[in-house]
């Protein structure tokens, strides 16, 4: 079995390794807490982050959290929505992912909204003509639904077996309902991640973001990336515990599928380049583009990061069955594949907010660039929040019963 570890491989199993990486991710969620209690004492204003440019390094890491738990509604849809049986032996750890990343992603939301303890006005002080609302509502009902996909896992699991004897029953029944749950969960997450790609045609920016394709950009993207960080989190998983949990068959079809996803990803992203930017010359939007590339590495980071190692290596390694077959490479593919996430989303944040647009009766002049670097404290809650993560990871895979023997889990 070719291993990501090599020869290192029988160390990460030794408990002082195992220790010392808990006391590293226990370190990293104590940074978090001690910088979030900071923002809690004294808000937002001990952040970079300012009336021009509210949004920076949380909610790119919200955005990319989300995007990455993709997996979950996408690669239940097939197991459960169009009965392909074989992604079941996937689709526990797809639901655990999806869980994780919208958990991560609503801790980032609790520091950055300024007023945390509001968290629950959206749900009832409706406003029907917003799409944060919107967006807001979808994530509190996915994340619902996540819970209810994973409560099966937790009731299943040894330790609640010993504490609670009927849970496996529940369990059995709860898993009865995930088809009726996947149909609900796919159009939710499918409503939720196309409006985070609509809400940025409605910044001060929108001459750069106002189009349809974004949406469906957005969805895409984060499609592909959740199944490719889906699959590698399972082949690192076997790779730690020297043991296959799913088949080279089941492998190659999630590798296709996440890989041919990117390619259609690449497909929307060059069509909307060119009819956006290279054919088109709607004057706002060659203004704004003059700008942003004149005054920031964005034209670099679009064209290197987002396009090459983001999109296009990670789905010529997945697509390739000689190099999705080799593990070091699918989790090179995965990791290319969360940075050109990241890229993209701090891309999409950012530009749409550091090129603003000056409106007065007749006249649209351009102010200066707003500039933004994250502070301490928001680079302190990230790590916490990334900490918290892989904790969730850590506990999960070593505790929980991702990959039951039988295809149908009882």
């Amino acid at each position: 079995m070719t291993t990501v570890a090599g020869t290192l491989q029988k160390k990460i199993n030794r408990t002082p390794v195992l220790a010392s990486w808990l006391t590293l991710l226990f370190a990293m969620a104590g940074i978090g807490l001690v910088s979030g209690a900071l923002v809690f004492i004294n808000g937002l204003a001990i952040t970079n982050l300012t009336n021009r440019v509210p949004w920076g390094l949380w909610i790119t890491v919200d955005l990319s959290a989300i995007a990455l738990g993709a997996g979950a509604f996408s690669l239940s849809a097939i197991a459960y929505i169009f009965r392909v049986k074989s992604f079941r032996k996937i689709s526990r750890m797809a639901v655990y992912v999806g869980l994780v990343g919208y958990t991560s992603a609503m801790l980032a939301l609790l520091m950055d909204i300024g007023r945390p303890d509001r968290f629950w006005h959206p749900t009832v002080y409706w406003n029907i003509h917003s799409v944060l609302w919107e967006i807001t509502m979808c994530v509190i009902l996915y994340s619902s639904v996540l819970m209810v996909e994973f409560a099966p896992i937790l009731l299943e699991s040894k330790f609640m077996q010993r504490i609670f004897p009927r849970g496996p029953q529940i369990g059995h029944f709860l898993h009865s309902l995930t088809p009726v749950v996947a149909v609900i969960g796919l159009g939710l997450s499918l409503l939720h991640q196309s409006s985070l790609g609509a809400t940025y045609g409605v910044l001060v920016a929108r001459p750069i973001w106002f189009k349809p394709s974004m949406p469906v950009m957005f969805i895409t993207s984060a499609v592909a990336a959740g199944a490719t960080f889906t699959l590698a989190i399972t082949v690192i998983y076997e790779n730690l515990i020297r043991e296959r949990q799913i088949s080279v068959s089941l492998r190659n079809q999630v590798a296709a599928f996440a890989g041919l996803t990117m390619m259609a990803y690449l497909y929307l992203k060059l069509w909307d380049f060119l009819a956006t930017a290279y054919y088109s010359h709607l004057p706002s939007r060659v203004d704004d583009m003059h700008l942003l590339e004149s005054t920031t590495p964005y034209g670099t980071t679009f064209w290197w990061i987002e396009v090459l190692f983001g999109a296009l290596l990670p789905a010529v390694i997945l697509l390739t069955p000689r190099l999705r077959n080799v593990d070091m490479w699918l989790v090179v593919a995965m990791l290319m594949a969360v940075l050109g996430i990241i890229a993209n989303r701090w891309n999409v944040t950012l530009s749409g907010l550091i090129v603003p647009m000056d409106w007065s009766p007749g006249v649209a002049d351009l102010l200066p660039v707003n500039r933004y670097t994250p502070s301490l404290v928001e680079i302190g809650v990230s790590i916490g929040v990334l900490g918290y993560a892989l904790l969730m990871f850590t506990f999960g895979l070593r505790y929980l019963p991702m990959f039951p023997d039988e295809d149908e889990h009882h």
